[in-house]
């Protein structure tokens, strides 16, 4: 049905350049789209009016169709006395910085679920696809922008997730493998992550659901791609595989990374964000998120601070603070433009499926 979909959009590969906040831009997205792939705004952490802008700056760069994400996570609850015990177990990396942690922590970014503004942003630009990561909206939402001609996708981490995905009428399961680079897209943190793999978690739902499914996490070239289609897969996404395009907002270090001895050595952590996340090791991972830290803030507040001792870092050339986000599978990621990294996975894919 992916296959379908993809069809009917002139889509002519089934690969989808997964949203990457802060490292995904409107060149690489749209690049991907020019060269017969999917790409991806990650609009989670932008308000109304940048999406806006940045929907629009996309329409400028190509004619095919894209999709936009945005996060559904529960709306953080503060509380200012674990947001204060959590600035004083960062105090010690500050003060080696030279450099005074925020005074008081705050909500980043608004969750999907209560803003109403980026609802009717796109159902006025109707983007041809809306997917969701950490959970689903109402299903008010939901209704709203099915009614305005929109396919919709979200993640699953577990066939639980999935049923509640095909239960709302969510059009396609992105299938997110515990191997993926970035966020988990856990629904319910509090209850734990069940650490599936992206093919385990393939095949699972291609035996329980009836939607299509795109997996995600890991892959990272055409035989993999293959391999994931084999289990039941009707696409794929990938996230690592892009972020060393020339086209992606990556900076020297977060490059650099992967051609050191770090590439093969991923880790989740909530530390950064109040949420797990995979990516390169830093000390948010051997240190601050060790065991016996107080109790994290929520997502994202506690990824203000995060933002705050990451920009400490940086502006004293201290490198072991950067947040890199990457999955397993990055020592096998590419230096090449976008859509020539489109065309090479096209080709190997046809590749594995002849043998």
């Amino acid at each position: 049905m992916t296959s379908a979909l993809f069809s009917k959009l002139g889509i002519r590969i089934p690969i989808i350049q997964a949203p990457m906040a802060g490292v995904s831009t409107v060149r690489l997205a749209a690049e991907v789209c020019n060269a017969g792939a999917l790409g991806s705004l990650p609009l989670g952490t932008s308000t109304a009016e940048q999406a806006m802008t940045q929907i629009a700056e996309m329409r400028a760069l190509t004619d095919k169709p894209f999709n936009v994400n945005v996060f559904c996570h529960r709306p953080a609850q503060s509380d200012a006395e674990r947001e204060a015990r959590w600035l004083a177990h960062l105090r010690p990396h500050f003060d080696k910085l030279g450099a005074a942690p925020p005074e008081s922590l705050k909500e980043i970014y608004k969750s999907f679920v209560e803003d109403e503004a980026m609802l009717e942003v796109f159902l006025s630009q109707r983007p041809a696809i809306v997917s969701f990561h950490f959970g689903l909206p109402s299903q008010r939402y939901i209704e709203a922008l099915k009614a305005a001609g929109i396919i919709l996708m979200a993640s699953a981490t577990t066939p639980a997730e999935a049923r509640l995905i095909e239960q709302a009428g969510i059009d396609v399961i992105v299938a997110q493998g515990v191997e993926a680079g970035g966020h988990r897209g856990v629904f319910d943190p509090e209850q734990g992550d069940a650490g599936i793999g992206t093919f385990a978690l393939v095949r699972l739902l291609a035996k329980s659901s009836t939607l299509p499914i795109v997996a995600a996490g890991g892959i990272m070239d055409g035989q993999g791609i293959a391999a994931a289609m084999a289990l039941g897969a009707s696409a794929v996404q990938l996230g690592t595989a892009f972020v060393l395009c020339p086209e992606s907002s990556a900076n020297a270090v977060y490059r650099g990374l992967f051609r050191s001895e770090h590439v093969h050595r991923t880790e989740l952590t909530d530390a950064i964000s109040g949420r797990s996340a995979r990516g390169f090791m830093n000390r948010f991972v051997t240190d601050i998120g060790a065991s016996g830290h107080p109790p994290i803030p929520d997502y994202p507040i506690a990824y203000d601070a995060a933002k705050a001792l990451t920009a400490a870092a940086a502006q004293k050339g201290v490198q072991g603070y950067a947040v890199t986000w990457a999955g397993q599978g990055a020592a096998l990621a590419r230096e090449l433009p976008a859509a020539d990294l489109v065309n090479v996975l096209a080709e190997e894919l046809a590749a594995a499926r002849r043998h």
